[in-house]
Parts: structure tokens; C-alpha cells; sequence
């Protein structure tokens, strides 16, 4: 199973986060869906880790070029 993306997780969050909203499930089902999304949590967590540190990196590359005289 590939890596999911952030936009991927986010929107499979929203999904669980309705679900469990909307009741109706039994606790089995419930406890489920809660780990479902603490993991989609964790991985949006990851990439928009990710995605700042690639940021960071970039502006102080740029930053350096700017510096040097």
C-alpha cells in the first residue's frame, strides 16, 4: 500500500470525524473509527512536518545566496 498524501488523509479524517458525529455505531465500530483517525491525524501531522522542514531548508539556501557578496 503506497504512502498517503496529506490531502488524501485530511479528507479520510473529515469522513471519520462525520461519521463518528453522526452516531449510530456501535462502540466496536466507534473505537474503530477513533484509531482510524488518530492515525489520519498523525500522518497529516507528518507531512505538514515535512512540508516546513522542505520550507525551511529552502528559504536558508536562498537566504545564503543572499548573503554571500
Amino acid at each position: 500500500m503506497s504512502e498517503q498524501g496529506y490531502e488524501q488523509a485530511r479528507d479520510e479524517l473529515v469522513e471519520v470525524v462525520r461519521r463518528l458525529e453522526a452516531g449510530g455505531l456501535s462502540l466496536e465500530e466507534s473505537l474503530a473509527l477513533w484509531e482510524r483517525g488518530e492515525a489520519l491525524a498523525k500522518t497529516c501531522e507528518q507531512r505538514l512536518a515535512g512540508a516546513r522542514e522542505r520550507i525551511d531548508q529552502a528559504l536558508s539556501v536562498t537566504e545564503e545566496d543572499v548573503a554571500q557578496p
